[in-house]
């Protein structure tokens, strides 16, 4: 497929395409909150011939400076082919540096050809929720696009106001981060609608066993999957029948991906919707090792244990944050938490708990409900942080998360 075909396929029927072109081919930027602004906005962006880039309207000054310095690169400087690696997606909010992964019309029919064939559907239907402008929301969108699919975006304040979609009969999916579905959980009439779709694809963040449990118990077509940004998302997942029947993996590798381990057990995908590198590079390989650790079992399904780069070494031992911020989510105690490790004069490093500003943690209470996770991985420190640093996709900034705590005088 050529770009000016994607392009085509975008626009509404009987609606006159048009494009948008900076001058000499110069970067094109869209980043429009409102999808209905979005979608005929980056429709003309990939009818031009400049490279689209995608942003998030509420970024800060940091990552808007990324931004400025990525698009007023001179195209003259290098080769660049309108063709190839021309849409440039954000990522890297979990590290703090925003960096843009390139791809085009190629890797994007490659990973929605693998989730149709993978899930044996023909043609995608799909309730947006997540923002365009992220790999996540943004392939919902071109999943129905490309299938001939009807595609819905829909307000999460609206969705949780009681005001859902009706689902005309078809194959119908849906995208949640974990703390969506916790919410929606909690309305009996939310989970009766859930029960309609497909699939239910939960990602973007861990989730904890007892929010697995409780979707389980409810009866949904749950999906725990594993994808990147550099991987135009989902390149594994469960089917909601392997859910229900008690896998807690993250799938099985889809069609279009290979998924293996390296020598230092690093998740390492292979396939043509592997991205093209970050700009303004150019990469011919279709093979990402990724920052990610994790183990394949004898029946092929990827389990994740954390993120290599996220490790915190206290005392010599090794502790991943996500187990930890498991135990915590099932004490119940708390909205929401994560787990960060900070210079420690004694330790090395200490675990540090943070959670929202404005809740009351007793961590002597915590401790009593943790009792089963060895001594050295339970947080030295409970802090709260006015400022919550995770965004719509679930993603945590865990560099903001940590500057955060080391200028915190909150220990409570």
């Amino acid at each position: 497929m050529e770009r000016a075909e994607l392009a085509r396929r975008l626009q509404p029927a009987g609606v006159r395409q048009r494009s948008v072109d900076a001058p000499e081919g110069k970067p094109i930027l869209v980043s429009e909150p409102d999808p209905v602004r979005f979608m005929p906005a980056f429709a003309a962006a990939a009818a031009g011939r400049g490279p689209v880039f995608l942003a998030d309207p509420a970024w800060g000054t940091a990552e808007r400076a990324a931004l400025d310095e990525a698009t007023q690169f001179q195209i003259s400087n290098f080769k660049f082919s309108p063709e190839c690696g021309w849409l440039c997606i954000p990522t890297g909010g979990s590290s703090g540096r925003i960096r843009f992964a390139r791809h085009d019309q190629d890797t994007v029919a490659a990973a929605v050809d693998g989730f149709a064939r993978h899930f044996g559907v023909s043609r995608v239907n799909a309730v947006g929720l997540l923002p365009l402008h992220h790999v996540s929301g943004l392939m919902a969108w071109m999943r129905c696009v490309l299938t001939d699919g009807e595609y819905r975006p829909w307000s999460w304040d609206t969705l949780l106001a009681g005001k859902r979609p009706a689902l005309e009969p078809g194959d119908w999916f849906l995208s949640l981060v974990p703390t969506q579905l916790q919410r929606l959980l909690g309305s009996p009439a939310a989970v009766e609608w859930l029960r309609r779709f497909r699939v239910i694809s939960v990602g973007g963040g861990p989730v904890w066993a007892e929010l697995a449990d409780a979707a389980a118990q409810a009866r949904l077509p749950i999906s725990l999957g594993y994808g990147l940004t550099e991987t135009m998302a989902m390149v594994a997942a469960q089917r909601p029948e392997e859910f229900a029947g008690g896998d807690r993996s993250a799938g099985r590798p889809m069609p279009h991906a290979r998924i293996s381990l390296d020598a230092e057990g690093a998740v390492t995908v292979t396939g043509e919707s592997v991205f093209r590198g970050y700009w303004p590079a150019e990469s011919g390989s279709r093979t990402l090792v990724t920052s990610d650790a994790g183990r394949l079992d004898d029946s092929g399904r990827l389990w994740l244990l954390g993120r290599r780069d996220a490790v915190i070494i206290t005392g010599g031992k090794k502790v991943q944050p996500e187990e930890v911020e498991a135990a915590l989510q099932a004490t119940g105690l708390f909205a929401d938490v994560a787990v960060v490790g900070v210079p420690d004069p004694e330790w090395g490093e200490a675990v540090v708990a943070c959670h929202p500003g404005g809740m009351a943690i007793d961590p002597a209470a915590v401790a009593g409900r943790i009792a089963g996770l060895a001594g050295f991985k339970r947080p030295k420190r409970y802090v709260a942080l006015a400022d919550w640093p995770r965004n719509a996709q679930g993603k945590l900034n865990r560099a903001a998360l940590r500057a955060a705590v080391l200028t915190s005088p909150s220990a409570g």
